[in-house]
């Protein structure tokens, strides 16, 4: 945010989290230059009309302050976007204007004329290459310093949503004071790190049934639900499935982009990966589909009859075979 406080502000880019983000800072911003909570309103660009767009722009009588925030400008039709881009030149005194755009759709050719006039605002979906930066970023807007194993631990519990990742963070660094460790991050999502879901698909895909078997048992006992535990083994095994053709050295890096999935994770995962055959690994994606559909249809409480709790522990075993 610049020092001067511009009346038009444009948002561009593809990430919907980035993207209320700053159009939050952006408000923040303007209340604490007016001192007191300016009036918002919302519209999607594509759906306003001239009187109103004119409306909702034209100086109040009282000299009142006004926020008027315009989304999904990227799918606006021609006679919107030429409202809003006549608007957006000359702003009337005490209106502020936020306009949100993907930075693609049928209005891209709107950006650069957008951004000659306004303060620009990027939101961009990260490259899995920045999460690590980004990560460690967040950590320190609540004034926190992490260490690099304390970023990967989160990343591979938490996984490349940033919505989700802001939230852990916040949480972590609230519910601790600040003091963040490896330990901490494991324990948290888990009640003890022995029965993270993600180690319980860890010990099962690399063939360690017993453990597995025991980590589950306990994981259950903690309050961890069957359904969390096959989500985390689907995605193991979804892994597994994209990664175990691979052979010799790897580029982690270029397959994280590739893959949607974060270097560290594509490195451990790419070892328990060769363990495996093409044909134990379609088995194991059928088995888990079969599954994930089994558990979300015994509701939250089982009541459609069933064992969840035995169904997921036998799918741990014939997963950890299938490993073997």
């Amino acid at each position: 945010m610049g020092q001067q406080l511009l009346p038009v502000h444009l948002v561009v880019g593809d990430d919907e989290f980035l993207a209320e983000r700053a159009r939050h800072t952006i408000i923040a911003a303007i209340n604490k230059t007016i001192g007191s909570d300016v009036p918002v309103t919302t519209l999607r660009a594509g759906e306003v009309n001239a009187s109103e767009l004119i409306q909702l722009t034209s100086p109040s009588l009282f000299g009142e302050d006004r926020i008027i925030v315009l989304t999904n400008m990227e799918d606006a039709g021609k006679e919107p976007a030429e409202l809003v881009l006549n608007v957006a030149v000359d702003p009337a005194p005490g209106i502020y204007l936020i306009i949100v755009h993907s930075g693609g759709g049928r209005q891209k050719a709107l950006v650069p004329k957008l951004s000659k006039i306004s303060e620009v605002h990027e939101a961009n979906k990260l490259k899995p290459k920045d999460r690590v930066g980004w990560v460690t970023n967040e950590f320190k807007r609540h004034g926190v310093r992490p260490t690099p194993d304390v970023v990967h631990a989160l990343l591979e519990g938490v996984g490349s949503d940033l919505r989700e990742l802001a939230s852990a963070i916040g949480q972590l660094v609230a519910d601790n004071n600040g003091d963040v460790t490896l330990a901490t991050v494991r324990d948290y999502y888990v009640g003890v790190a022995e029965v993270s879901g993600f180690d319980v698909a860890d010990l099962a895909c690399s063939g360690q049934t017993q453990r597995a078997v025991a980590s589950a048992r306990r994981a259950l006992q903690l309050g961890v639900s069957p359904v969390a535990l096959a989500a985390a083994l689907s995605m193991k095994v979804s892994a597994i499935a994209r990664l175990y053709s691979t052979r010799g050295r790897i580029d982690s890096r270029k397959l994280a982009g590739e893959l949607g999935m974060h270097p560290f994770v594509v490195e451990k995962t790419a070892k328990v990966a060769r363990m495996w055959t093409g044909n134990a690994v379609s088995q194991a994606v059928i088995l888990m589909a079969n599954v994930d559909s089994s558990l979300k249809g015994h509701g939250l409480d089982g009541e459609l009859g069933g064992d969840p709790d035995y169904e997921i522990e036998d799918a741990i075993r014939k997963i950890s075979e299938l490993a073997g």
